[in-house]
């Protein structure tokens, strides 16, 4: 798949789940083929119980994954915005996982010392690698089209040598986090998009058009030497008129 190409998989809501379970246990399975472990960076909104919901169904290796966040809300774990909590009250006792298995951010800490912070315990996982080249990123995406946190019109769009980036004053509350920036989403060896609702219709198709002088943010995903692949409901994929 060349970088500019997309693989679109528009879904049933009954079969959505089991379809994105399906690939993500994939690159899992391919991935610990030839290596030791599987390294996933997650999102949050409806992702957590997605990935709950349809990965019970499939045999993958849990203890082997590392899994780490392409952006969090710097809250307390026990807040009910934290991204990290919904994956540890959806996966953690239910699936041979523990605490060692997530790379979580510090945050105690100010945000912009969180990024540094979690930025250094990226780079403690991939040695020797200006950029980490993670297994697998999963994205969502806002009816505004931004995804991360990456924001549209934000100058975090244009940052080039930072891993991770900080965010004071996200449009989306909470206003602090932290985010995986566009060179490391880029340099994945696989991404991939999870939307549904009608309300992401008219974006995804903006997105996946790129016909926009200005890019929205989700705009700019385009792996340059992976592949990249959008889950949509039928909702999700209203607009669209050619489906790949």
């Amino acid at each position: 798949m060349s970088s500019d190409s997309i693989k679109i998989h528009v879904l049933k809501k009954e079969i959505f789940d089991n379809s994105v379970a399906k690939f993500v246990a994939g690159c899992s399975e391919q991935c610990l083929a030839e290596n030791d472990l599987f390294y996933i960076a997650v999102s949050g909104g409806s992702m957590p119980n997605v990935l709950a919901n349809g990965l019970r169904l499939f045999d993958v290796e849990w203890t082997k994954w590392r899994i780490l966040f392409a952006d969090e809300r710097v809250v307390p774990f026990n807040d009910v915005e934290s991204t990290f909590k919904s994956y540890k009250e959806l996966l953690i006792g239910k699936q041979p996982l523990t605490d060692a298995n997530f790379i979580t951010i510090d945050p105690s800490l100010p945000v912009t010392c969180c990024a540094e912070d979690y930025a250094k315990k990226i780079r403690e996982l991939f040695p020797g690698h200006v950029i980490p080249k993670f297994d697998l990123i999963l994205l969502g995406m806002g009816p505004d089209g931004h995804t991360a946190s990456l924001f549209p019109d934000h100058p975090l769009l244009q940052e080039t040598s930072r891993l991770v980036a900080a965010i004071s004053d996200s449009p989306k509350p909470p206003p602090c986090r932290v985010t995986l920036t566009l060179p490391v989403i880029n340099a994945a060896k696989n991404v991939a998009f999870i939307c549904t609702g009608a309300n992401k219709a008219d974006v995804v198709k903006r997105v996946v058009e790129r016909r926009d002088r200005v890019l929205l943010p989700a705009a700019m995903v385009k792996p340059t030497d992976g592949s990249l692949n959008w889950f949509l409901d039928e909702a999700a994929a209203g607009s669209l008129e050619v489906v790949c």
